[in-house]
């Protein structure tokens, strides 16, 4: 399953940890984010919980980026 989020970041670079921090989370199986759009696309793994792995997505952009915002 795949579904797209908004979020609120202040530039590429922290776009891009934000990025990485979602693909290195337990449940997602790619995830990209977009600066120009303002986007977060994430393809969840068969049978993952979504909102349990969003929220734990979420968790792990603050770690990295702690004013960025994943709207779930």
């Amino acid at each position: 399953m795949k579904k797209s989020y908004k979020i609120d970041v202040d530039c590429a670079n922290c776009a891009e940890k934000m990025e990485n921090a979602a693909k290195n989370t337990a449940g997602v199986k790619d995830a990209t984010v977009s600066f120009m759009t303002l986007k977060m696309k994430v393809e969840f793994e068969d049978g993952a919980d979504v909102d349990e792995v969003m929220k734990n997505v979420r968790d792990n952009c603050k770690k990295v980026e702690e004013d960025c915002e994943v709207f779930i």
